[in-house]
């Protein structure tokens, strides 16, 4: 029998980033102390390690960042032509690129995620936004989006912590672009990205007031949602804030886009390339330890190869490396809070009452940090919990399917609408299959696949607006109609 092959330790250095030990709120240009002097901590998630003391905002500190972005607005950035906005994002664009390094580390170290995915994925793709976005400053009125395109004013965008820096760059680089200044609420347990890309807007001379960001837990987006003084939400995060966030909005004139839950489904049909399939199944619901909306967490397999493929999948995932985030042969990082890890195991008991067979391959997780091994569910049905609710961690739940209908049924049958994916050699049938799937993005033969000039957004419970491309453009500019001059000789 060969031995198994083993990985040397391959840790990334943490002496490329500096981590302050507190952190104010980042207010017209400068950091500032919150008013009433309140802060949490944000800790390493592989360890538990305090990482440091983060300044908590309150109503007050909003208001002064909205402020802040509205004299930004009506002073500066509206005034500008769209070859200088461009200017300003291609300067951040690169200098993102040229500290690449400093922010995966960082990013691994506050989110648990593994180093290779935050340096291979994560940065470069957020680097890309600021560029591509960059290139449409001065060519809005070519996009499709009316002849004069016009701005709508304030932004405020309250963005999660599964990909803290990658959904700042898919909400700021946009809304500068068309014209608007910001105010961002990263996610409470993920905040130091977006206090380092504070310090990139300053290296960029980014106007004061652009962009401001205030951190805090959910009174502090809660606050920023109701401030009269903002024009548009964008937000990305749970289906449960998305609706109250749309109660709040509604019977405004506030605009808003919601990038919320899912629950996709990945289909293999029995033609379909398997060794190609395992890999995307892998990539799909245990990338980001499975903290990704569009995870493909409920994998659906035509009968004849559902065994082989289950088999397939048990041998791959037995050579997943899980560990130490920072260590760069990492595959499986650690979950984000131990808020989140308890939702998990609470969903995974749920599943195995109710009938489910769990798996996992051997796997011994560290004794410290919050960890938990990738998981497979069979014998699942529609009915089970774990086939309908986000559990927003590494498991997947399988179900088989007999014919094409039967497959588009069950992937259709779930509150959700955000993605999916299908596996098949014949291209008629990716096409027959994709017109009839409810969901905002169906990968082909491959899943977990982001372009900056592609559009990204759901249906259903997955919120509405699109993200990326020509189609995220209009979520951030107005299209009311302009009021007609007075004819000559009228009042």
């Amino acid at each position: 029998m060969t031995p198994r092959f083993e990985y040397a330790p391959a840790p990334e250095s943490r002496a490329v980033v500096d981590i302050a030990s507190s952190y104010g709120l980042f207010i017209g240009g400068d950091f500032v102390d919150p008013v009433d002097g309140k802060s949490f901590k944000t800790v390493n998630p592989a360890t538990e390690e305090k990482l440091a003391d983060v300044s908590e905002a309150s109503a007050a500190d909003v208001d002064k960042a909205v402020r802040a972005a509205r004299r930004a607005y009506d002073r500066t950035w509206s005034r500008l032509s769209g070859a200088e906005r461009g200017k300003y994002l291609y300067r951040i664009a690169r200098i993102l690129a040229e500290r690449a390094r400093e922010f995966a580390v960082l990013e691994t170290l506050d989110n648990g995620k593994p180093i290779k995915e935050s340096r291979d994925v994560d940065i470069p793709i957020a680097a890309a936004h600021f560029f591509y976005h960059a290139g449409w400053a001065d060519k809005l009125e070519y996009a499709g989006l009316g002849p004069a395109p016009r701005s709508l004013g304030v932004v405020g965008q309250v963005i999660p912590w599964n990909f803290p820096l990658l959904m700042l760059a898919w909400k700021i680089a946009p809304a500068l672009a068309t014209g608007n200044t910001v105010v961002l609420k990263p996610a409470e347990t993920t905040p130091l990205t977006a206090l380092l890309f504070a310090d990139v807007c300053q290296q960029a001379d980014l106007p004061p007031g652009v962009v401001n960001i205030v951190t805090g837990a959910g009174a502090t987006g809660q606050a920023l949602v109701e401030h009269p003084d903002v024009d548009k939400i964008a937000f990305t995060g749970s289906t449960g804030v998305g609706k109250a966030i749309a109660r709040e909005v509604a019977g405004t004139r506030k605009r808003v886009t919601l990038e919320l839950g899912g629950k996709a489904a990945n289909i293999v049909f029995d033609d379909a390339p398997i060794d190609q399939a395992v890999e995307g199944i892998v990539n799909g619901i245990f990338f980001n330890q499975g903290h990704v909306c569009c995870a493909g967490s409920r994998l659906l397999v035509q009968e004849p190869v559902a065994d082989d493929v289950i088999h397939r999948l048990q041998r791959r995932l037995g050579t997943l490396r899980v560990g130490d985030p920072m260590d760069k042969n990492t595959d499986v990082g650690a979950i984000n809070s131990a808020e989140q890890l308890a939702r998990i195991n609470a969903l995974v008991d749920i599943g195995e009452a109710e009938g489910a067979e769990r798996w996992s391959p051997p796997c011994q997780l560290p004794e410290r940090g919050y960890w938990f091994p990738p998981t497979v569910f069979t014998q699942v049905s529609q009915a089970h919990r774990i086939a309908q609710e986000e559990i927003f961690g590494p498991v997947l739940s399988v179900l088989t399917f007999r014919t094409p209908d039967e497959a588009v049924a069950k992937a259709n049958n779930t509150p959700y609408g955000l993605s999916a994916g299908i596996w098949t050699d014949k291209g008629s049938r990716i096409l027959a299959i994709a017109d009839r799937l409810r969901a905002g993005v169906v990968w082909a033969n491959t899943f977990n696949r982001f372009d900056p000039t592609s559009p990204f957004g759901g249906y259903k419970e997955s919120g509405y607006g699109r993200e990326g491309g020509r189609q995220g453009l209009a979520a951030y500019l107005d299209d009311t109609p302009l009021a007609a001059p007075a004819a000559k000789g009228t009042r």
